[in-house]
């Protein structure tokens, strides 16, 4: 009875906040810079949940954002915070833990990334265009080849690795998808990391869209540069990312069903873009 009264007022808290909320549209002027694997079949589901995570997160703080208008759309701007949320949720939720790795496997991995960040450096190389053969890793860790071979044949199919075709007589080299900081190392790698998402720092410095792109007096901010970057995707007002509440009533907010392609790559933008015929409106996605 106590469980059921908990629910119950739990799912009236959540209808009650979900009616404060205004169907806006929600513009990320970022969308261009975000990536998220897609290599793998279960990433590729996972891309939307991402995007409509960060579209979420930034429709609930509608009312500490300012509201533009384009057009009579009302719409909400996505910032470098949203992203940072969305990419800690991500991980928690999305992310997998290195505690499913066998301990000479999470050491093998250890030693990839060190290996991967000593050689990146010193190359000037991002890592997601480094890739490495077999007996690299061999020669840098000094392990035997049937050993080696085992550990990088399991981290290949727990998506730690990502196998290319390799040239000049080479069958294969392999590209270090795992990207989580040194710090997880210090915990045994016990905590979950979904990799491929963009550092939400970077975006810091990257100014959000100009007052050019709304009519309404309530935008703030110096004009764009006529060649400055296009703005971001723009949801229609009917498919504002809204917050699924579980057995809430009637007027609760459907679940979305736009579809976000992803390119068939290895690491992809995450929304693709498109140009509208309005100059200054941004890009619209499905």
């Amino acid at each position: 009875l106590e469980a059921k009264q908990t629910k119950a007022r739990v799912l009236a808290l959540h209808q009650d906040a979900q009616r404060l909320l205004r169907p806006l549209a929600v513009v990320n002027p970022y969308a261009d810079r975000l990536t998220f694997l897609a290599d793998k079949t279960r990433t590729r589901r996972d891309h939307e949940k991402y995007l409509t995570l960060i579209d979420t997160i930034a429709l609930l703080h509608q009312y500490q954002r300012p509201i533009r208008s384009l057009n009579g759309l009302d719409y909400v701007e996505v910032t470098p915070d949203d992203i940072a949320a969305a990419n800690r949720l991500a991980h928690d939720v999305l992310g997998r833990s290195l505690d499913e790795l066998p301990p000479q496997t999470r050491r093998l991995l250890w030693l990839l990334r060190d290996m991967v960040a000593h050689d990146t450096v010193s190359m000037a190389m991002h890592q997601t265009d480094y890739r490495f053969s077999r007996k690299q890793v061999r020669d840098y860790t000094g392990w035997g080849d049937t050993q080696l071979r085992l550990h990088l044949d399991r981290l290949t199919a727990l998506e730690y690795l990502l196998v290319h075709r390799g040239g000049r007589g080479q069958s294969f080299v392999y590209e270090l998808l795992y990207d989580a900081p040194r710090t997880a190392q210090a915990n045994g790698g016990s905590q979950p990391h979904l990799s491929g998402l963009i550092d939400a720092d970077a975006l810091s410095n990257t100014t959000s869209t100009g007052s050019s792109r709304g009519e309404s007096p309530r935008n703030a901010g110096a004009m764009r540069a006529q060649n400055g970057p296009l703005a971001a995707v723009c949801r229609p007002a009917g498919l504002a990312a809204m917050p699924v509440m579980t057995g809430v009533g009637e007027d609760s907010v459907p679940v979305l069903a736009e579809i976000h392609s992803t390119d068939a790559v290895s690491l992809v933008r995450s929304y693709p873009q498109s140009r509208l015929e309005h100059p200054v409106a941004g890009e619209a996605h499905a």
